[in-house]
């Protein structure tokens, strides 16, 4: 039987960059497979999940990508486009590290023999422990359909849960769940979503600036994540 790997990869911190790991949060909650098909939270891992990349036939990736579509819209790519579209407008660092994840599984020979990319373009990004909005969170449904249907064509079918898993056979954890997350985020006088007043505005915080002294000659290089701002 062909291995299937079903990832969700993102950042369920910054708002709608958690889309891929909230879908694959909520199908692993409704449906289940046979046992040669898995399904994993990939989180922001990167370069770690080759491994797993390597061992699958058929791969399926969630994730929220800049198409530069209307926010919310969904969009499928299929086979050799998907690491074209992983790194093209990248928003996160994840990003970067999936497109190299492909790269070294396709460098080692092990590489999927069919892989699907079901991406929402995103609503909010710039929410530091934000929820999906609402937009992206309505993409969660037609998204696992999407990916649902496609699998059919390798005779791979999923089952609907007649019972809700138990909370330790959630992908992600119950405290980080989508519905205990949701629920029990504290507001934002609380909890700031770009950086905490309290100490920002602090008397007792502050930044010293110390120049460093360069020679000529001397360079610094650093790498920067503009969020796909630019």
């Amino acid at each position: 039987m062909k291995k299937t790997l079903i990832l969700g990869i993102g950042n369920i911190l910054w708002a709608d960059e958690g889309f891929g790991v909230r879908t694959v949060e909520h199908l692993n909650k409704t449906h289940q497979f046979d046992e040669n098909v898995t399904l994993m939270d990939g989180g922001t891992q990167g370069i770690y999940l080759v491994q797993y990349v390597e061992e699958a036939d058929i791969l399926v990736v969630f994730d929220a990508i800049d198409y530069g579509l209307e926010p919310g819209e969904m969009k499928l790519i299929e086979g050799d486009n998907v690491p074209k579209y992983m790194g093209a407008k990248k928003m996160s660092l994840h990003q970067t590290g999936f497109q190299e994840v492909l790269m070294m599984a396709d460098m080692l020979e092990h590489y999927p023999s069919h892989l699907l990319l079901v991406g929402v373009q995103p609503v909010e990004l710039e929410d530091f422990g934000g929820s999906l909005r609402e937009k992206t969170q309505q993409q969660i449904e037609p998204a696992i359909n999407a990916a649902l249907d496609w699998l059919k064509q390798f005779d791979i079918h999923a089952t609907k849960r007649l019972e809700t898993i138990a909370q330790e056979d959630s992908l992600s954890g119950h405290e980080v769940s989508m519905d205990n997350y949701e629920n029990n985020r504290p507001s934002a006088e609380l909890a700031s979503r770009t950086g905490d007043d309290r100490v920002i505005h602090s008397k007792a915080f502050h930044i010293e600036y110390k120049p460093y002294p360069l020679e000529q000659e001397d360079t610094i290089s650093c790498d920067v994540d503009h969020r796909g701002k630019y």
